[in-house]
């Protein structure tokens, strides 16, 4: 059988394109002379395309619209390098059962530990009371005593797998569990908030690892923060667009939340200039999976997608969109 074309839109890492050149002919996009005339040779019989989000592509963005769905007439996967698919049209590809893969539970306990590392660093300052020893601060006076940990309610937006394993590290501090969600989830034990802002009342510290997408675009408003508290604390692991991030800055400069962790960020990797002087904050580069043993099980994950389909089995890992696939 002749090698089927694989299409990469985005340069994705080096061990996705190897390890699918092994089974594939890989057709690099990004750097094609002439991509309308690249698309134009192979979309009639395209089958197969991978992609990733900009932060797992070398800062490259390619929404996979529903245009770029329809020039594909035989298309059958998209595989996604991120546990995140908002890059993809999803229902444009539904209506046209085109199988959507991307790559879960591998990066679940690295993000989970980056989620709640972020947390201890924004509760009890860390990095600020790094910088301040490496200043020579210390030499004069003590760091400023700072919040605590103790006697804090969690509230978990988004009890997904990254969610739930978020959820055992803060009890595991000793911190209570709340969580909203789209609805109660039956095999889990803690209370369940129908209204966000309800549960933002109930908690303070808003524990951010829901998916991004319109569904969620600015669902943490100023009315939810207002909710949160001036003891409150934000933490977002999830998506920048769930935030209203001007509303976040105002809060946080007028004092009505007591502070924020954020990996993620609107127009990464722009972080607003508002947020980068604020020296409560904690900011971090989008690293929530950045580890090299996550990442490469991330990466080769795109590749055994793709591989276990065109080897005429099912995907591993399809999303929770694509039920006439999805794993139980």
């Amino acid at each position: 059988m002749p090698i089927e074309d694989v299409l990469m839109p985005v340069p994705l890492p080096p061990l996705v394109r190897s390890g699918l050149a092994r089974s594939f002919r890989v057709v690099t996009l990004w750097d094609a002379p002439d991509p309308d005339k690249l698309l134009a040779g192979i979309a009639p019989r395209l089958r197969f395309l991978a992609t990733g989000v900009p932060i797992l592509a070398e800062g490259m963005n390619y929404p996979i619209s529903e245009s770029v769905i329809a020039r594909f007439p035989k298309l059958e996967v998209i595989a996604n390098l991120g546990v995140g698919y908002d890059n993809i049209d999803v229902a444009a590809a539904v209506k046209r059962r085109i199988t959507i893969t991307n790559t879960p539970d591998v990066l679940t306990d690295e993000t989970a530990d980056t989620a709640f590392g972020l947390l201890l660093c924004a509760v009890r300052q860390l990095p600020q009371a790094d910088t301040y020893l490496r200043a020579g601060h210390w030499l004069q006076q003590p760091f400023p005593l700072s919040a605590s940990l103790r006697g804090r309610t969690m509230g978990v937006l988004g009890l997904g797998r990254i969610g739930k394993a978020i959820a055992q590290r803060a009890e595991a501090f000793g911190v209570k569990v709340l969580y909203h969600g789209r609805r109660p989830q039956a095999d889990v034990g803690y209370p369940y908030f129908a209204s966000l802002e309800e549960m933002a009342k109930a908690c303070d510290i808003l524990m951010i690892a829901t998916p991004g997408g319109p569904e969620t675009h600015n669902i943490v408003n100023a009315r939810i923060l207002d909710a949160l508290g001036p003891a409150g604390i934000l933490i977002n692991i999830a998506r920048g667009t769930v935030v209203d991030e001007p509303a976040l800055i105002e809060a946080l400069r007028e004092k009505r939340i007591l502070t924020a962790g954020l990996d993620v960020f609107v127009r990464e990797p722009e972080v607003p200039a508002d947020l980068i002087a604020m020296p409560h904050v904690v900011l971090l580069p989008h690293v929530g999976s950045a580890s090299v043993t996550t990442r490469d099980a991330m990466n080769q994950l795109v590749v055994d997608n793709l591989v276990a389909v065109a080897q005429g089995h099912s995907p591993l890992t399809p999303i929770a969109e694509t039920p006439w696939l999805t794993q139980a």
